[in-house]
């Protein structure tokens, strides 16, 4: 019987490779993105805390963000980068949680970018 990698599984092994060289700080946390086929989530999160400091995703309730297409993507992308900047935190390292870097990650990181957040 031959095995067959999955795509997911790809993609978590690149993550872990990743996560092996980005760490997140309390002066420079970690930006990481999950997408799935229907929406997209963000966090800043604080490793050696282990805390998630500012989140943003297309599922929350109230927001005007729906569904998990580009226009979603940079909306969140805007989003996570407002309530970051609330918190205090200008300077993050963007951790793209091994997705391409290309899409929906792209204009989710561009649009951080543009909102103010440096990485």
């Amino acid at each position: 019987m031959i095995h067959v990698t999955r795509k997911n599984e790809i993609r978590q092994r690149v993550h872990e490779r990743i996560r092996h060289k980005v760490r997140g700080t309390a002066e420079r946390p970690r930006l990481a993105v999950f997408r799935s086929v229907a929406n997209i989530y963000v966090q800043v999160i604080d490793d050696n805390e282990g805390t998630t400091l500012v989140s943003a995703s297309t599922i929350e309730k109230g927001k005007r963000v729906k569904g998990g297409n580009l226009a979603a993507a940079k909306t969140v992308g805007k989003l996570v980068a407002e309530r970051a900047k609330e918190k205090g935190i200008q300077k993050v390292v963007f951790d793209r949680g091994g997705y391409i870097y290309h899409g929906r990650v792209k204009a989710l990181a561009e649009a951080a970018r543009q909102a103010g957040l440096e990485f």
